[in-house]
Formats: structure tokens, sequence, C-alpha cells
């Protein structure tokens, strides 16, 4: 290396430690910014003399450069970009235009704020949705689902660009397909949209003036979608319950055979929701008190609910595996999670497509056959009593223990017709053999 050139070097760094130690600025050029050394803790900055409010934060890391200046009586410092990445030129230019907006009154802060949260995503809204919200793992899953399916060529652009005509056009392409389906995609969307509307406000302004969704509302659109009713008739109650005997007793059948029958059977008898009985844990069953219980019910209210004799005898016959009444030793999460082969085989024999939910369906059917009042039979499908403030104010929902007479109804009922079934079989049989 030249003598001379040593020299400069040597005299620059002193310079600079001594502008550094006092906070003076300096004309910044390539060569003074190459010069400067890494600091080992602590940034500092080197202010440029030529551009007021131009200069370089010299970090353990890396030089950047940036900008400072005032806004409405606030200081704004805002970051260019690295040394390297950017030219002194073009530091130097882009802190000149910084500057000039923030003597008209533009805040460089807010208006980066602003782009950030116009270019905000829907899948970026639904990955926020998801983690603020503490939600049921069925309705996590539709939203993802509807959002990958039902948006997939809006979910990496901003919601900005979402407009009611765009909404309008593709909830009537999902309608064509499935009217239940654009109903519910939609209300995931607007959904979103609101928490979008709540959450995203630079300078305290919505990035969405309004929910494009409402034209849906606006339009009079929503399809009037009847509620399913699909169940077991009564009739053939008991041929499935002879039919779930069969395979729980079976010998030869396999011990997660023989669970699928079991927690077919407790739905049936209980009318419990499909994940709420799957997932259900040894730690609340009650089987001498007769009760099991719910603490994160779909609703939202923990309950303890009656059990019949009948399911009591099941779970206390049932192997203790695990933690989980219904176990599974394939399954990660350690219970079954859906009897579709049952399921699919009970569709079989009652000639009707039938769901694990239209279990609970059924178990209402009988719960009206056998007499009970619908509050009570609400209760022990612990659905919320919305809508009768009596009800509401006076009826204990918590601990409904207290139904254990009409769960008990319920069971006799089944275990009734089962035997009609085996006996109508017996003489159905009899009368082949002697004809």
């Amino acid at each position: 290396m030249p003598y001379g050139f040593l020299c400069f070097l040597l005299t620059m760094c002193l310079l600079l430690k001594t502008r550094k130690a006092r906070g003076d600025g300096m004309k910044l050029t390539k060569k003074v910014i190459d010069c400067l050394l890494l600091p080992e803790e602590k940034p500092f900055f080197i202010w440029d003399d030529e551009l007021k409010g131009f200069g370089l934060r010299v970090n353990p890391s890396s030089k950047v450069y940036i900008v400072q200046g005032r806004v409405g009586g606030k200081v704004r410092r805002v970051t260019i970009g690295k040394h390297g990445t950017f030219t002194l030129q073009q530091a130097r230019e882009r802190a000149a235009d910084i500057l000039r907006e923030m003597v008209h009154g533009k805040d460089p802060v807010t208006e980066k704020k602003r782009k950030e949260a116009l270019s905000v995503t829907l899948e970026e809204v639904k990955n926020a949705y998801i983690k603020d919200r503490s939600l049921k793992a069925r309705t996590e899953t539709d939203i993802r689902r509807h959002v990958r399916d039902n948006f997939s060529e809006w979910k990496d652009k901003p919601i900005s660009g979402i407009t009611r005509q765009k909404c309008l056009s593709r909830f009537r392409e999902i309608s064509d397909r499935s009217p239940a389906q654009a109903n519910q995609a939609f209300r995931v969307l607007r959904g979103l949209l609101n928490y979008a509307m709540a959450t995203y406000r630079p300078e305290d302004r919505p990035i969405l003036t309004e929910n494009p969704v409402s034209i849906i509302s606006d339009a009079k659109l929503w399809h009037n979608v009847q509620a399913k009713n699909r169940r077991i008739p009564n009739n053939q109650v008991g041929m499935i319950f002879n039919f779930l005997q069969k395979e729980r007793e079976n010998p030869f059948n396999t011990d997660e055979g023989r669970t699928v029958a079991d927690a077919v059977l407790f739905m049936l008898l209980t009318g419990a929701r499909r994940t709420e009985a799957l997932s259900l844990k040894w730690e609340h069953v009650d089987i001498q008190g007769q009760s099991w219980r719910i603490l994160d019910p779909k609703n939202r209210h923990p309950v303890t609910l009656p059990l019949s004799t009948f399911i009591c005898t099941l779970l206390s016959e049932r192997p203790r595996v695990n933690d989980y009444v219904f176990f599974s030793k394939k399954a990660t999460t350690g219970h079954i999670s859906e009897p579709k082969h049952t399921v699919k085989k009970i569709s079989e024999m009652i000639g009707t497509t039938i769901s694990s939910h239209d279990l609970r369906r059924t178990f209402r059917a009988i719960a009206g056959e056998c007499g009970i009042e619908l509050w009570r039979t609400k209760l022990l499908l612990n659905h919320r009593m919305s809508g009768d403030v009596t009800l509401e104010s006076y009826t204990e929902t918590s601990d409904c223990r207290y139904l254990l007479p009409e769960i008990q109804k319920i069971s006799d009922w089944v275990e009734r017709q089962g035997v009609q079934d085996a006996a109508g079989n017996v003489i159905t049989l009899n009368h082949a053999r002697s004809a």
C-alpha cells in the first residue's frame, strides 16, 4: 500500500473518530464511508454537512443510509437502505425526496405504515385472524379451506383490491356449485374483512371504507338453505342398535373396530357432538356418578351431563389404554377421529346416506318420541337456550345431572327397539323355516 494513501486513511480514521465522539457532521463521500470501521457493540451516526438530515448509521454488522427531519413537530427518522445496496448518490437523492415530502407535511413513517396496510393480503389477514382468535379446530379448518379453495385467486393479493363487483361474481360462481358453500364462504370472507377493517388502520382510518361482501346483503342474495334433517328413522333404530352391539361384542373384531362401535353407540345414546365424544378423556367421566363433563364445548359453555346405565356399563367395560375413552393406537391424537366405515355401513342398512352428526338428529327425534320437552332435549344436546329469558335466567344449564331420568328414558327406549328388532328377526326366520 502506498505510503501517502496509508497516511490519508489514518488521518481520516482519526478525524472520523473525533467527529463521531462529538456528534459532528461532515460531507459524506464513498471514501469516507468505506473508511469507517464497524463498531463492536453500539452503533454510531455520521451526518452529512451537504444535505442536512441525511446521514449514515454504522451498525456492528452494516452501514445504513438514513434521513431525519420534522413533520408536525415530530422527529421522523427513515431508513433508506444499506450502503452497497444503494450507492451514495442514490441514497442522497432519495433522502432529498423524503425531506421535500416532510416540508410539505407528508409523514414518511405514517405513509410507510399506510402502504404496508394497503398491501396486506387475504392470506395475511387470515393468518392474523386465526392467531388472534381462540377458534375451534373445525372453525379454523373451515376458514383455511374457504380461503384456499374458494378465494385462491385473491388470497395472495391485497384485500384493497376486493370489490363489491368481484364479490358478486364470485358468489354467483360458487352458488352454481353449492348454495350452502357460497353462503359459508362469504360469511368467512365477511368476518375476515371486518377484522381487517378493525385492525389495519393507518392514521386511525380503515383501509377499506366498507366491507365489499355487503353487496350480498344489499342485493338480498343470501341463499335460504334448508337445514338438513337426515337421521336414522325411529323404526330402524333397533336394527342399528343391534348391529352396533354385535360389532362391539364380536370376538373377531379389532380393538379399533370395537372402539368405533362403542363410540357410535355413545353418540347415539347421548346426542354428543362427534369431536366432543371422540376426544372424551377418562378424567372427565364419572361412572359412579353417572355423568360426564365437556370442558370446551362448541358453545363455549362447559357442562356436566348425565349418563344412562347402559352407557355407564359400556364405559366400565372399555379398556384404559391411554387418556382417551375411545382410544386409537394408530392416530397421533391418541383417539379415533371419524367412524367413517361404521357410519357408511349404517347408511347402507337404512338406505339413506348419513353422517356422524346425524346421530344427534336421531337422538333429538328419539327424545321427541319419548315425550321429552324440547327445552330438556336442548340441554341434553348442550344447545344454548337463546330466546327464552326465563329459561336462560332460572334454569341450571352448566350441571344437567338432574336430567338423568330423561337420558335414561331415551336409552331404555332404544334398548326396547333392539329387543323388538331381534324378536322380529326370530319370528321372520322361524316363518321362513316353516315355509
